[in-house]
């Protein structure tokens, strides 16, 4: 949920926020590097909201990018539990690994893979918020339109991917 301070498109006020946001979901791989990140919205609503169509708007991407998605597990936190996610995962060969929301608790979750010792690599991805955090064009929008918002964005995974991999060399 980014706070969106000039208004503009895809943002609404958010009561529990108490401002205008805007919010996107993204994928990072097991080392925290970004992957893709789905279209913006217009964030009052509860993160599962047209989850498929973001599900397939970032999956479009990973495969425009030559990268494969048939057979990857999702590390995905309670937020996300949900029928719908799950579906939209499995239909693109997606393994989910969601933690169980004890909110939901008429939904049986025999049927559905948890894996406890792969959920605590997650902190991984919370690590690719927090430098995603680092970006103040990218914590805090300022930009009237969806199109150089996402572009601030992208431009920060360039970065993230670019000082890991000047690390590891």
């Amino acid at each position: 949920h980014t706070p969106v301070y000039r208004g503009g498109e895809k943002s609404e006020y958010q009561g529990r926020k108490k401002r205008c946001t805007t919010n996107a979901l993204f994928f990072s791989d097991n080392q925290g590097i970004p992957l893709a990140m789905s279209e913006p919205q217009s964030w009052n609503h509860v993160d599962l909201y047209e989850i498929e169509e973001r599900i397939d708007e970032i999956v479009c991407q990973l495969l425009d990018a030559e990268i494969a998605v048939d057979g990857l597990f999702c590390d995905l936190d309670a937020g996300f539990d949900g029928k719908e996610l799950r579906n939209a995962l499995i239909s693109h060969g997606i393994i989910p690994n969601v933690c169980p929301n004890p909110r939901n608790g008429g939904e049986s979750k025999e049927d559905w893979l948890y894996d406890e010792e792969m959920y605590k690599e997650r902190w991984k991805i919370e690590r690719t918020n927090a430098w995603m955090d680092g970006f103040k064009a990218v914590l805090n929008r300022f930009d009237t339109t969806v199109s150089s918002w996402k572009g601030w964005n992208f431009l920060a995974f360039i970065v993230i991917f670019l000082k890991k991999f000047h690390k590891s060399n």
